[in-house]
């Protein structure tokens, strides 16, 4: 049977972004705390253990980055069912994109277990750093796939407006995945001591945890969208997600390509360079998540909106949500500016990562209200179905200027300091493509699936 609601039922304008905004703000401002307790869990054992857990991390944002793409596939269509008041047709989505993900991430796993250390050779990571990290991640590929499990069910929930159940799940698999992180690096509680390694072992912990709740939750039909069987092929649905996330991935692709790039050009100032700029990325983290926490909300609801065929509602949802994000990232951008010294200290004792570090951090603190436009009308575009003109944005601003700008500041010798004072320029044009293609209304059009089958 059918779940029954009337079209009053999709939030509208601020508090309706709001509403399934915060969420998803905590839900990810969760996920950054374990990465950032990550770091401090395993400062105490020297750079190298710090580089080789900044290195598990980024090969998880990867993957999660290009999931998170292909899902935006699922959210728009998804959204745009149940707006359309087809709520089983939403639902039997989620069912294709458990598919599509597991098989793209166990593919992911295979490779990067194979070509591990060419990876991180590539990164520009040598001696123990290099080794390390290799470990690292073999010790992380086979929790990957969970990952994509919990990853595909949960932004399926939060495409209809189903944002607590996410937050549920989030908080019981941090408190259990930092457990395990603290327990097996340390070798508390009669475990082996397993040094910077437990770090990973707690991460796919708890990625275990995620995709097993929210499989619980789905299958129990706990949750607004019903449970639809999961081996049951259904090649028309499968290519609708493909065709729509595609762009998206590859624009994560390119971005991750482009992160890896810079990465490597940082990692040409030494491992401190590389160290400063891991760190800043996760302390950064905690006001980047609020963005992403909008990002969720706004392609929901214009997902939804769209599907009721309310374009002034879809419209109105994504400028509310650009203010909201513009404001929350500012106020939180500048409470880590202002503290950026202490929080620094907390994690490392290295002087020179330390004052590299919060370098980088004034700098990107400064970029808040140009990447909150970023992460609003991005998501709002992409759950209008709009998944080619993030992915052109991003291709511009990423290769020919971000990437391009640190490769001439390298090839004139000049300090790490600039390398990361050419983010200024990336996200300034960023955000001004942004609100110029949103402004264009040409995303209206860009989703061409009828209702139902």
């Amino acid at each position: 049977m059918e779940t029954v609601y009337e079209e009053s039922d999709i939030p509208k304008g601020s508090s309706g972004v709001w509403s399934l905004a915060w969420p998803t703000i905590i839900t990810n401002l969760l996920f950054a705390s374990s990465s950032i307790i990550a770091i401090k869990v395993v400062g105490g054992l020297g750079q190298d253990a710090v580089a080789a857990t900044i290195t598990g991390q980024r090969i998880s944002f990867i993957l999660q980055a290009i999931l998170m793409g292909l899902l935006s596939g699922t959210t728009a269509l998804m959204a745009r069912h149940w707006g359309a008041k087809e709520p089983k047709e939403s639902s039997q989505y989620l069912s294709q994109t458990i598919q599509l993900t597991l098989a793209f991430s166990i593919v992911f796993s295979i490779l990067l277990w194979l070509y591990a250390e060419p990876f991180v050779a590539f990164l520009g990571l040598k001696g123990d750093a290099l080794s390390m990290s290799v470990i690292y991640l073999k010790y992380l590929c086979p929790f990957l796939p969970l990952l994509a499990i919990g990853l595909s069910i949960t932004t399926g929930f939060r495409s209809i407006g189903d944002v607590k159940t996410p937050l549920i799940i989030s908080v019981i698999m941090n408190i259990i995945g930092v457990s395990s992180m603290i327990v097996l690096t340390h070798g508390y509680l009669g475990f082996n001591n397993y040094g910077v390694y437990g770090a990973a072992i707690g991460n796919g912990i708890s990625f275990f945890c995620g995709a097993l709740l929210s499989l619980l939750a789905w299958r129990s039909n706990l949750v607004k969208t019903k449970y639809s069987p999961l081996f049951v092929i259904d090649i028309s649905r499968i290519k609708n997600i493909f065709e729509v996330g595609l762009p998206a991935a590859l624009e994560q692709a390119v971005f991750q390509l482009g992160i890896n790039a810079f990465l490597i050009i940082v990692a040409q100032y030494g491992t401190t360079a590389y160290a400063a700029y891991g760190i800043g990325i996760q302390i950064l983290a905690f006001s980047f998540v609020i963005g992403f926490g909008f990002s969720m909300a706004g392609a929901s609801l214009v997902g939804q909106h769209m599907g009721a065929e309310d374009n002034f509602q879809a419209k109105r949802s994504a400028w509310s949500g650009m203010r909201l994000s513009i404001a929350f990232m500012t106020i939180f951008g500048a409470f880590i500016v202002l503290f950026a010294e202490q929080i620094v200290g907390f994690l490392i004792n290295d002087a020179e990562v330390i004052r590299l570090t919060v370098i980088f951090i004034w700098i990107m603190g400064s970029l808040q209200p140009l990447m909150a436009i970023e992460f609003s009308l991005g998501g709002a575009l992409r759950g209008a179905g709009d998944t080619k003109s993030p992915l052109l944005i991003t291709l511009t601003c990423l290769l020919l200027i971000r990437v391009l700008l640190a490769m001439i500041v390298l090839y004139l010798n000049m300090g790490v300091e600039w390398i990361f004072a050419t983010l200024i320029a990336d996200y300034s044009v960023k955000a001004f493509l942004y609100i110029k293609t949103f402004r264009s209304e040409k995303w209206m059009n860009s989703l061409d699936i009828k209702a139902g089958p």
